[in-house]
């Protein structure tokens, strides 16, 4: 039985719905509120900035197609300045605009027309997604700058991966979080599971299909021999582990 002395302590996750169309915002903020999350639902991305100044917020719930905005831009911005999960939504079914959403580090993807009810399940497997994410990792110190491991650097504030030679090796979006999120927890074997939420990869159906086939692309990146990998290694019917030691720059 549920103490509701502790219950009323914990405050439901909050929910920042950005869409210009009115029935959209009613539609989700009624269907989600049933069902235990709090829901602020605004027209603009300058009332999603107001929301983020004044309140936590857990999941982002963004249109691309706002009047007037970009709403491709609003997600890139998010992910620059903060990691708070995003799900987009978008009218168009082009497979390119999904694509360029995951890359932008969106954690979801949903179509129009949709059912609340897909809408409440994704969001709730986001924030499943993220709570393993802080399970598994000690919290971030924000002072941290890069983490160096063999000879490789990888700068958490400019995004730049350099390998031993100083060469600038270019990662995705994708693949940089990947890394970021194996070199945060060096030597423990992680699953396919707490990686989806640690690097904020889809698990999905469009542009990766697997968390296998991303890391068979960094593999290629930063591995001597992909076939024989000496820093990203599979724990067979575990997960993978970083299996190098990690030195955490400030």
């Amino acid at each position: 039985m549920t103490d509701p002395m502790t219950a009323a302590t914990i405050p439901a996750p909050h929910v920042l719905a950005i869409d210009d169309d009115a029935d959209m915002r009613r539609l989700i903020a009624d269907y989600l509120g049933e069902n235990e999350l709090r829901v602020t639902a605004v027209a603009t991305g300058a009332d999603m900035q107001k929301v983020l100044a004044r309140d936590a917020v857990d999941v982002i719930v963004l249109d691309l197609r706002l009047a007037g905005e970009d709403g491709m831009q609003h997600a890139k911005r998010l992910r620059e300045t903060s990691e708070i999960p995003i799900i987009i939504v978008s009218g168009r079914h082009d497979e390119a605009d999904r694509v360029m959403g995951l890359e932008l580090g969106a954690d979801d993807y949903l179509t129009k027309p949709f059912s609340p009810r897909e809408l409440l399940a994704r969001v709730r497997a986001v924030l499943r997604r993220y709570k393993t994410s802080t399970e598994v990792l000690p919290a971030r110190n924000d002072k941290r700058r890069a983490y160096r491991f063999a000879g490789w650097e990888l700068n958490v504030r400019t995004r730049r991966l350099t390998e031993p030679s100083g060469k600038r090796v270019e990662l995705s979006n994708g693949e940089f979080n990947l890394l970021e999120a194996f070199c945060a927890a060096p030597q423990r074997v992680l699953s396919r599971d707490q990686l989806l939420g640690l690097s904020r990869l889809h698990n999905a159906e469009v542009y990766d299909r697997s968390i296998d086939v991303q890391i068979l692309r960094l593999r290629r990146k930063i591995e001597a021999n992909p076939s024989q990998p000496a820093y990203i290694k599979t724990e067979r019917g575990v997960g993978y582990v970083f299996a190098t030691p990690v030195e955490v720059l400030h």
